[in-house]
């Protein structure tokens, strides 16, 4: 096999442009070796290094791309989000980012948000839109009101004047009772009652000499005297009654009263502290209100501030050190977005876009067993960091989080962010919880992702279509011109450049420009995978740093592409040794009849390898039958089975006219064990069985992909580089002739871009590649001999080999009708003599 430095010995760089001027050939003759792998000539590039060259802004060949992603983002309508997809390592993620960076650094910054208590409806926190800056200093403001006030308001009702005034009431309540009760007292007295103050309350007594009369002296009073103590005493206990049903009432009245106090006491200090953050806040009406509330608050739980541990006060001390069950929390402020730094919209990359993450969540303390809650503990999620700006999600993990399409959809219907647990979201829980104010949702969400799952959610999600109308579909690859392979070379500077690589030579960008095409699939185009490119350049310069090199060459490029292929290629070759072993029968020399070598592709690991199939045909008398072995086992896919029923179609066609074909033939990929699908080897299948019917001997030295219609056109088929590659291994494996080649569709003569020591090969006139057009072509080639045009009348030339297919045809038939003669015959014997019976 050649190496790598004779190939380019070779390929040298004088021949022609063949972007400029390319070369010409003619279908059923071997292809002139420059279209055998598509070169870019030095003369459409003059800089030395890439050092030379200035950095690509944005993508090659995405202008359709870039034109929708430019529109979604700009546009500021309901549903019109972005679906940017394409080919993995398009640079989607890049690029997009890139748009959005440029649009969102001219958008003003979105305002902030806030959860604060709500005191009308403690399980529903309102939630506060502020300017941009403005939640933090709100925030920080109220912490040091509370900090101030749990130090200045213990100290204003220990201050004597306070003292003071709450003696004043404190006196004003005890000589009330003790008015009452002394009043009741004396005249209790001057009827010898006295009031006497037991364990279980106040009670009555008569009295003598100030002792109180024991019963049994009671019993022996005269009845008048005791009558009139009873009369007393009755009246007296109606009156301590009156007296006793008015001490809550008087409770009450102290209670209003040391509690104005405490209001007064509290007013005096809470109305100076919160005059100057109103001041600070004055053009903001709904903090205004805010402030109100909680001064209001505030007067109305003053002991909260006196009975408080003082040395949680101080000013200074950190939010954390307030327990968790303070009742001073409600006072905080949950700043939940805060966009005093930003510069422009934010822009959020949500890796993990799960329900939580998404729509933030609500967490909880455990306190003496049990889970609580309160507003400070409401976590924003990405739609929250994104409001006013954009959320870049990646599609396939948005599908496979746990709800995240659902949420997303929900919000995006709904215009704003609805905090629900997925508990609450599933009716799987019935417990009391927060339910915090919904903030209205203002975002532009661009996905990334494939087409498949583009075009899936497209057909299955009724809501997908209204919710992302803007489709962003990237290119997987460009035209190959002068001015794309200049613009290539500036991409591939920008990536050594921005993965901190050495530069290239101009030999260097060359071969990662034909690699680019090589992967495109197409000679005439080039690949927008630019992460491939860049996984190869990464690789060359790993290479070209271990011999001590400045500069990545050709031979470095040529060194990674080897090598990433060696690191693959362990089941190809495994393969190939199989058919130089003759494990695997695989003829590549003499001549069989029904015989054939088909080319199939086989992808594992990211890398697709080309092997050859052995192809063969038998046929016999029959009905009409074309078995494909591979179906009847279910070894074939619908595709393979089309291919072979459409040969059917083409043997009818051309054939058939005349009368049925009285034939069974069969079809089969022999030592093949596994799935077989696509069409692409029908027109191998169907020179094997005109073969097999003419009994014309197939050349063995070649191989054939490509498909057929049914009036015997050759069809582009997918993989024709890696199919070349392997039959070609094979054939190097066994010893080259110089009469080996593989037969292509002429319409793949486009996608060549073989390897370079196979183009080395073909310069020795070792290997060929032909193309051709029809089936005639292909037949003419493997055999030898004219496949021959049929005259009017329908009747080939003698001696081509659609006269001997024909002729096989015709005696077929021939036969098919003797047999019938014979069984009317027959039959007609038969019912004679039923009728002499």
């Amino acid at each position: 096999m050649a190496t790598v430095e004779e190939a380019k010995a070779d390929m040298d760089v004088g021949r022609p442009d063949s972007d400029a001027s390319p070369f010409l050939w003619k279908p059923a003759e071997a292809l002139p070796v420059p279209l055998l792998r598509r070169r870019v000539e030095f003369g459409n590039l003059t800089f030395t290094t890439t050092d030379d060259l200035a950095d690509l802004p944005g993508l090659v060949g995405q202008a359709r791309a870039i034109e929708a992603v430019e529109f979604g983002i700009a546009i500021q309508r309901p549903g019109f989000n972005v679906f940017a997809f394409g080919p993995n390592g398009s640079g989607k993620r890049s690029l997009v980012q890139e748009l959005i960076e440029r649009r969102a650094a001219g958008e003003p910054s979105p305002p902030d948000w806030c959860y604060i208590h709500n005191f009308a409806d403690p399980r529903r926190p309102r939630c506060l839109r502020l300017p941009t800056g403005r939640a933090v200093p709100l925030r920080d403001a109220m912490k040091r009101l509370i900090a101030e006030l749990r130090v200045v308001l213990p100290a204003a009702f220990e201050r004597d004047d306070y003292r003071a005034h709450r003696e004043v009431v404190e006196q004003q309540f005890k000589q009330r009772q003790e008015e009452a009760f002394g009043g009741l007292e004396r005249k209790a007295e001057s009827k010898n009652i006295g009031l006497l103050r037991t364990p279980m309350g106040l009670a009555l007594a008569p009295v003598r000499n100030g002792e109180v009369i024991p019963p049994d002296a009671f019993k022996r009073m005269s009845g008048e005297d005791r009558d009139r103590i009873t009369a007393d005493i009755a009246m007296l206990q109606g009156e301590l009654e009156t007296i006793v049903r008015q001490l809550p009432k008087w409770e009450r009245e102290h209670r209003d009263a040391v509690r104005q106090l405490n209001r007064d006491t509290t007013a005096a200090v809470v109305n100076d502290l919160f005059a100057e953050i109103k001041r600070n806040f004055a053009d903001l009406a709904e903090i205004t209100s805010y402030l109100d509330g909680v001064q209001h608050d505030i007067l109305e739980h003053a002991d909260d501030f006196i009975s408080g541990d003082r040395s949680e006060g101080q000013i200074g001390i950190p939010p954390e050190v307030i327990g968790e069950a303070s009742p001073f929390r409600r006072y905080q402020i949950n700043v939940l977005v805060d966009n005093s730094q930003s510069k422009g919209a934010p822009i959020v990359w949500e890796d993990q876009p799960t329900h939580q993450n998404l729509l933030g969540r609500l967490e909880h303390m455990a306190r003496f067993g049990a889970l609580t809650t309160d507003f400070n503990l409401i976590i924003p999620g990405a739609l929250h960091k994104a409001n006013g700006g954009y959320l870049v999600l990646d599609a396939r993990r948005l599908l496979m989080a746990n709800f995240g399409w659902e949420t997303l959809k929900q919000s995006l219907r709904a215009g704003e962010i609805r905090i629900v647990s997925l508990e609450q979201m599933l009716s799987l829980a019935s417990t009391v919880s927060l339910e915090p104010q919904p903030i209205p949702l203002q975002v532009k969400v661009v996905l990334v992702g494939s087409p498949l799952i583009y075009y899936i959610l497209a057909d299955s999600d009724p809501d997908f279509l209204n919710l992302f109308k803007v489709a962003a579909e990237f290119e997987d690859r460009l035209d190959r011109s002068p001015e794309t392979v200049a613009l290539y070379a500036r991409l591939i500077a920008t990536v050594a450049r921005r993965d901190h690589l050495r530069p290239l030579d101009r030999a260097a960008v060359i071969r990662v420009v034909e690699e680019a095409g090589r992967l495109s699939g197409d000679g005439d185009k080039l690949t927008t995978q630019v992460a491939a490119v860049s996984d190869l350049i990464q690789e060359a310069d790993h290479i070209a740093g271990s011999a001590d090199k400045k500069i990545i060459d050709a031979t470095d490029i040529d060194a990674a592409v080897a090598a990433r292929r060696r690191r693959a290629d362990r089941l190809y070759w495994r393969l190939q040794e199989g058919i130089a072993h003759k494990i695997v029968r695989i003829e590549t020399d003499g001549e069989r009849v029904g015989q054939i070598n088909g080319l199939s592709v086989f992808s594992l690991g990211g890398m697709s390898f080309g092997h050859p199939t052995r192809i063969t045909a038998q046929v016999r008398y029959g009905r009409g039958e074309l078995i494909d072995i591979e179906r009847e086992v279910a070894l074939g896919g619908p595709i393979h089975s089309k291919g072979v029923l459409i040969l059917a179609g083409f043997l009818g066609g051309r054939f058939g006219r005349n009368g049925p074909l009285s034939l069974t033939a069969s079809l089969v990929f022999e030592q093949s064990y596994g799935m077989v699908d696509g069409d692409s080897a029908s027109a191998a299948e169907l020179f094997a069985l005109l073969s097999a019917l003419s009994e014309t001997p197939i050349m063995q030295c070649y191989a054939v992909t490509g498909s057929v219609d049914q009036l015997g056109r050759i069809q582009a088929i997918g993989g024709v580089n890696e199919k070349i590659e392997g039959y070609f291994d094979a054939c190097y494996a066994r010893g080259l002739n110089g009469r080996h080649g593989v037969i292509i569709p002429a319409s793949n003569v486009r996608h060549l871009m073989l390897r370079p020591d196979i183009v080395a090969t073909a310069q020795e006139g070792k290997f060929r590649v032909i193309p051709i057009d029809t089936v005639d072509e292909g037949l003419e080639i493997l055999t030898g001999r004219p496949a021959g045009v049929a005259d009017v009348g329908g009747r080939y030339p003698e001696g081509t080999v659609n006269r001997s297919v024909a002729s096989r045809l015709a005696a077929l038939a021939e036969r098919a009708r003797a047999g019938e003669s014979r069984r009317l015959r027959s039959n007609r014997r038969n019912d004679v003599k039923r009728d002499r019976v």
